[in-house]
């Protein structure tokens, strides 16, 4: 086993005693470390490998500045740019593998940054008194994050604290030694296995990955499938930032709706467009475009209210979009899509885009789909192929034509 080395983030001002014992634990476990200090008023009590004035520099201040500023949360916000710069220089430069933070709303507030600024696949660990909180927004989580509660921490060390610091040091060291990093997997020269990202639901919903991911192993790509329900689409547009991807079939870009309906259940403001911008050739299509996912147990937004509402489980429901909120999705897309930078073909069934809006389904709606489709047509931008097939998404004929683009692209040599 390889012995990595751990980054180690929190204020040494005043959390020195706590921050030393996941130093010690880590160490114990045959696992390097490299410490730095995010304080702003005290000085550290004990050495540090980065001190808060490295950090302040990295946010292009000092300091003195952040004191001068005379805000807590202002001077905790230079620190956080500062640590995020930081480790991602320091995991580019390969001097560090994993990271783990500490802290209470301060220093949660921070690690969410620097974990959100370090690659997917990089282990992640935050140990917080507000671990799955709703104080914490989704929209500021990294994909493959993890947090531990910080159990009887807010002040000094006792055996309730540190079994929760023990077992955080050894969950980060273990994935340290274990992780294969997914962009690097996706691209090292020996696998000769290049990856293809798509967006899917489960089978039941959307099912042309039933037949694709066979076909494409047989031409000699891996298919890796993300669940369409805000982290995984997080989790995508991550590594289609990173060019992990040889190509995308984003066939279900549902979170592109629940972001613009008011959804928590949201990728974020960047859904499809990291694959686009990256150059990497993409295929788009309608996987449930007509549905905004809601948290279940959350209230219906109000421009969503009086809409056909489909409980899906305790945790997720679904709300029928009207025909102006289609097209409000349709123009949505259009929009992200005209950001492509490589070959972009947006594949149009005209049957339907889930398995329960085929005719005679529970959710058949033609005038909405043609509602769609008509707006699709209408503000479709010039670098976009639209293609128009005679089909449902889930019969085998979408699949083909996913498929027969795909080989095409592979004869021009526009996927290798």
């Amino acid at each position: 086993m390889r012995n990595p080395t751990i980054l180690i983030v929190g204020t040494y001002d005043t959390k020195s005693d706590e921050l030393g014992y996941l130093a010690e634990v880590i160490g114990a476990q045959g696992g390097a470390v490299l410490t730095m200090d995010v304080s702003v008023l005290g000085d550290p009590a004990i050495p540090v490998d980065l001190s808060k004035h490295a950090v302040a520099e990295a946010a292009g201040a000092s300091i003195a500045q952040a004191i001068a500023s005379g805000d807590e949360n202002r001077a905790m916000q230079t620190m956080a740019k500062g640590a995020a710069t930081l480790a991602r220089d320091l995991h580019a430069a390969g001097r560090m593998d994993a990271v783990i933070a500490l802290g209470g709303t301060m220093g949660t507030d921070l690690a969410l940054d620097v974990c959100a600024a370090l690659p997917l696949g990089v282990p992640k660990y935050i140990v917080s008194t507000v671990s799955f909180s709703p104080l914490i927004p989704p929209a500021r989580i990294a994909a493959d994050v993890q947090m531990i509660l910080w159990a009887g921490g807010l002040y000094g060390l006792n055996p309730v604290c540190k079994a929760s610091l023990a077992q955080a040091a050894g969950a980060v060291l273990g994935a340290a030694r274990a992780v294969q990093s997914p962009a690097l997997t996706a691209l090292t020269p020996e696998l000769k296995r290049p990856l293809i990202g798509m967006t899917s639901f489960g089978k039941t919903v959307l099912r042309y990955m039933v037949a694709l991911k066979p076909a494409l192993a047989a031409r000699g790509f891996d298919l890796a499938v993300f669940h369409a329900t805000g982290m995984g689409g997080r989790a995508f547009e991550s590594l289609a930032a990173q060019g992990a991807f040889t190509a995308v079939m984003d066939f279900a870009p549902q979170e592109v709706g629940n972001h613009i309906m008011g959804s928590a259940v949201s990728a974020g403001e960047d859904r499809l467009t990291n694959a686009g911008r990256s150059g990497t050739p993409q295929m788009v299509s309608i996987g449930c475009y007509d549905l905004v996912d809601l948290v279940g147990w959350h209230p219906v937004p109000d421009k969503l209210k009086g809409q056909e509402l489909h409980a899906h489980n305790r945790l997720l429901s679904s709300v029928m979009m009207t025909h102006a909120q289609r097209r409000e999705m349709a123009r949505a897309l259009c929009a992200r899509l005209a950001l492509a930078t490589g070959p972009m073909t947006f594949l149009m069934p005209l049957h339907g885009g889930n398995e329960w809006d085929r005719p005679g389904g529970p959710l058949s709606d033609p005038e909405g789909l043609a509602a769609f489709a008509s707006e699709m047509r209408a503000h479709c931008p010039p670098n976009v192929d639209l293609q128009e097939l005679d089909c449902h998404i889930n019969d085998p004929a979408f699949a083909k034509a996913a498929l027969d683009l795909f080989d095409a692209w592979c004869a021009k040599g526009l996927i290798a």
